[in-house]
């Protein structure tokens, strides 16, 4: 059975949000970090079937889109085993690169926030305030260019903001630079708003830190709802260490959006 789409502009520009180059430049790091290679292991294993941009393609249209593996498998001419075995073994594959501390670390701003991601995985998720069965993703993003910074990995939806902060491992990384973050990181180290004590109000110059303190934190909501233009964070069916790999190939693509 022979598939439809293959890695040509038409077909990544529809199906992935990224142009032609863009998808290069991805196709490029899976390809450094070992994507050609068999499914298992040592050069053990059978040839994949599909060469290695599609194989990409594949990923990159799964993450987007959020199809089943049954509706992939005639997309790309093969079987749904086989699709989940690409997911399974080129996912990792698509993370963002490990972020490194700035070396003008006091002049950078940084912002960061908690999103929750509805998931199937019980181990995973909890019900959270959002009506889901949701898990909760911490994401720093550099406030002037929009990129996305690092992620932490997902933790239980109805934990709150500041104590997967504190369990993220994100900390250490923002050690020197200026993080903004909403109310519920108080005590965590990270600027947030002035908060108005009981019987006193705030004072003026307070309110004006404040209302701009909202408007730069903006910022990562509008992140958010690009980086949720890929479906798999509306709905996530992976289960273990998928929702991680997801948030990861997502946020790589969603760099190189904005970049190239």
């Amino acid at each position: 059975m022979g598939g439809v789409l293959r890695a040509d502009p038409l077909w990544v520009e529809t199906f992935t949000g990224l142009r032609m180059g863009q998808f290069q430049r991805l196709l490029r790091v899976v390809r450094e970090r070992g994507g050609e290679g068999p499914g298992k292991g040592r050069g053990r294993g059978r040839p994949w079937c599909l060469a290695l941009p599609e194989r990409v393609l594949l990923v990159a249209v799964y993450y987007r889109t959020n199809l089943t593996m049954r509706q992939l498998a005639p997309l790309f001419g093969i079987c749904p085993a086989t699709v989940c075995r690409i997911i399974q073994r080129l996912g990792p594959l698509l993370a963002l690169e490990p972020a490194r501390r700035p070396a003008e670390a006091a002049e950078r701003l940084w912002i960061v926030d908690g999103t929750l991601i509805p998931v199937r995985d019980r181990d995973v998720g909890a019900s959270s305030k959002n009506y889901r069965f949701s898990a909760n993703v911490q994401v720093i993003i550099d406030a002037d260019t929009r990129l996305v910074v690092a992620t932490g990995r997902p933790a239980p939806g109805n934990r709150a903001d500041a104590h997967v902060w504190r369990d993220s491992g994100l900390p250490a990384l923002c050690d020197g630079v200026t993080t903004l973050a909403d109310g519920a990181y108080l005590n965590t180290g990270l600027v947030v708003p002035h908060r108005r004590r009981a019987g006193r109000a705030l004072l003026r110059a307070q309110e004006d830190d404040n209302a701009e303190h909202r408007r730069v934190r903006a910022r990562i909501e509008h992140t958010f709802a690009r980086m949720k233009n890929y479906k798999i964070l509306r709905d996530c069916r992976q289960k273990g260490t998928g929702l991680h790999h997801a948030v990861q190939a997502v946020a790589h693509m969603h760099n190189l959006a904005l970049t190239a």
